[in-house]
C-alpha cells in the first residue's frame, strides 16, 4: 500500500501539524489512512500503556486506535539509549519494517512521521534517511523559518534521497522573507530538483504558549491574577529601554510579555496599561504594590523568576521555537493552514494516487 515519509530539518518543525492535515484531506476523499511512528522520543503513559506523546495526539486527531506498540515499535527510553550506546540495537529496522506492514495491511495510504530531523537515530540505524530507503518511501522534508531556511541541508538530502524526496514544505514563513523567498531560494530550489509542495505563513496564535506554560517553563512564580495563565503569548518584549522607546516598539506588539527588571515599576506600569498578556519579572524581585494592585484589577498575571533579563529572554525565545502543536484551536488552525497551503495533486502523485 503507498505510503509518505514526513521528516523535517529540525525538530519542532510542525509534522504533527503535518500530518494530520495531510491525512484528514486524504480521509475526505474517503480514503483509509493509517499512521506509523517508527521512533518515539516522547515516551508517555496511557492508563497502563506505554507509547510516544505525539503518536497519541495525531492517532486521535486522525481517528484512529491501533495499538501504540505496534504504531511506535521503537520507542527511545532511558533503558532503550544505555542499550543502544553499547551497541545494542540489532534488528531495530527489521521491527520497524513488521510494524509498517501490519498497519498499512488495511489502509489505502499509511503517514509515517519522523522523530526530530532526518539524521535523528542514526546513532541506532534508524535515522529517517535509512528508513525513508529501506521502506521505499516517497518523503516530504518540512522546513521551519528559523531567521533563514535551511537550504543547504535540503541540497544534501536530496543528493542523499534522490527521487525519494517528494519535495519540501516551507513552514512559519514571516511576511517580510516573502520577497526572498519568491526572487532567491524557490529559484535555487527549482535549479537542485527539489520541488516545494507548499509554503505555509507564520501565523498569529499557532506558535503561541499559554501563560501557565510559560511559568512552568521559565521556573517561575506567578505572584498576581491567577485566573489569567490560559492567556496567549505569541511574543516577547524586553523592556530595558526608556519608557519612550518602550512605547514605540511595545504598540507593535500584539500578545507580547514583557521581560523586565523587577526594579522597573515605569516600563511594569506602562506593559500593565496596553494589556500585555503577562510581565515576567527577573531578579527574583517582587513587584510594589502599586503594580500588584493593579496587575489584579486588569487580570494581568505578574510570573516572578530569580534569572536575570538576558537569561530569561533565551529561554523565553526556546520556548516559543519549540513550542509543540497542542489543544484543539491550534490543531484545527494548523489543519486548515495545511488544507490551504499544500500542492495535494502533487502530493498524491508522489503517492501514486
Amino acid at each position: 500500500m503507498p505510503g509518505l515519509y514526513i521528516g523535517a530539518t529540525a525538530g519542532y518543525s510542525g509534522k504533527n501539524m503535518v500530518a494530520v492535515g495531510i491525512g484528514r484531506a486524504l480521509a475526505r476523499e474517503g480514503l483509509r489512512v493509517g499512521y506509523l511512528k517508527p521512533v518515539g522520543a516522547l515516551p508517555v503513559e496511557r492508563g497502563d500503556t506505554l507509547g510516544d506523546e505525539d503518536a497519541f495526539l495525531v492517532q486521535e486527531a486522525l481517528g484512529l486506535s491501533a495499538d501504540p506498540a505496534l504504531v511506535t515499535p521503537v520507542l527511545v527510553t532511558q533503558d532503550f539509549k544505555v542499550e543502544a550506546f553499547l551497541g545494542r540495537c540489532e534488528g531495530l529496522v527489521e521491527r520497524i519494517e513488521r510494524a509498517y506492514a501490519a498497519i498499512s495491511r488495511d489502509r489505502d495510504v499509511t503517514l509515517v512521521a519522523g522523530s526530530g530531523s532526518m539524521f535523528s537515530g542514526r546513532y541506532c540505524g534508524v535515522d529517517a534517511i535509512t528508513l525513508v530507503k529501506r521502506l521505499k518511501l516517497p518523503a516530504v522534508v518540512i522546513d521551519r523559518f528559523r531567521k533563514e531556511l535551511a537550504y543547504d541541508m535540503l541540497a544534501v538530502l536530496k543528493e542523499s534521497l534522490g527521487d525519494l524526496l517528494a519535495g519540501v514544505i516551507l513552514n512559519d514563513i514571516p511576511a517580510e522573507f516573502m520577497d526572498e523567498l519568491e526572487a532567491l531560494i524557490l529559484p535555487f530550489f527549482a535549479s537542485r530538483g527539489i520541488g516545494v509542495l507548499g509554503v505555509i505563513p507564520r501565523t498569529a496564535g499557532l506558535g503561541a504558549v499559554t501563560v501557565a506554560d510559560l511559568c512552568a517553563r521559565l521556573g517561575g512564580k506567578i505572584v498576581s491574577a491567577h485566573a489569567g495563565t490560559e492567556r496567549a503569548v505569541d511574543t516577547f518584549l524586553i523592556g530595558t529601554m526608556q519608557v519612550e522607546n518602550f512605547l514605540t516598539h511595545f504598540r507593535r506588539r500584539r500578545n507580547a510579555a514583557v521581560i523586565v527588571g523587577g526594579d522597573r515599576s515605569d516600563i511594569q506600569l506602562v506593559a500593565l496599561e496596553g494589556d500585555c498578556p503577562c510581565l515576567v519579572l527577573t531578579g527574583n524581585l517582587f513587584p510594589n504594590d502599586i503594580i500588584l494592585t493593579r496587575a489584579e484589577v486588569l487580570g494581568t498575571p505578574i510570573v516572578m523568576v530569580r534569572e536575570d533579563t538576558y537569561s530569561v529572554a533565551r529561554k523565553m525565545e526556546d520556548s516559543l521555537a519549540r513550542h509543540k502543536l497542542r489543544g484543539a484551536a491550534k490543531l484545527e488552525l494548523g489543519t486548515k493552514l495545511v488544507a490551504e497551503h499544500l500542492d495535494f495533486a502533487q502530493i498524491k502523485r508522489a503517492l501514486g494516487l
